[in-house]
């Protein structure tokens, strides 16, 4: 599979500069580029892998004394294309969904709310980027 995963090359991921989304982006961008080439470079591509990611974000749960937040939802979508670079041709194209809980601290620790998003975030983003190479590789073993 390491060989298959080898041949897929993985373009920067487009997302408006200076926004969440950016960082998201450059996340997911490494997180795949770990995930399929532990961290090395493709040398002879057969696959392309296009990939645009979104955020978002909910309050699951409030507290009924205080009316503040408890708990809060980061989702991250990933939706990716893989085309065969011969051909030209779309052979895979699918969605990675993540959803990842946290706590709010509370109004008092604005940081620790800051801080508990951002690692919700980045949770998420390795699901999704885990889903996407386990997609691939259902792809390269079945063909579909």
């Amino acid at each position: 599979m390491q060989d298959k995963f080898a041949s897929v090359e993985i373009p920067p991921i487009v997302a408006p500069k200076g926004t969440p989304t950016e960082r998201v982006a450059v996340g997911m961008f490494n997180a795949l580029q770990f995930d399929l080439h532990n961290g090395q470079s493709v040398f002879a591509p057969a696959y392309q892998l296009k990939v645009s990611v979104g955020t978002s974000q909910f309050t699951a749960y409030i507290d009924p004394t205080s009316g503040r937040p408890n708990s809060s939802i980061e989702n991250v979508i990933a939706v990716y294309q893989l085309i065969e670079l011969t051909t030209g041709k779309m052979v895979l194209n699918d969605i990675a969904y993540a959803h990842v809980s946290y706590d709010n601290p509370g109004s008092q620790q604005r940081f620790a709310g800051q801080r508990a998003r951002r690692d919700a975030e980045d949770r998420a983003i390795v699901v999704a980027a885990e889903a996407i190479r386990n997609r691939l590789a259902s792809y390269f073993v079945a063909g579909t």
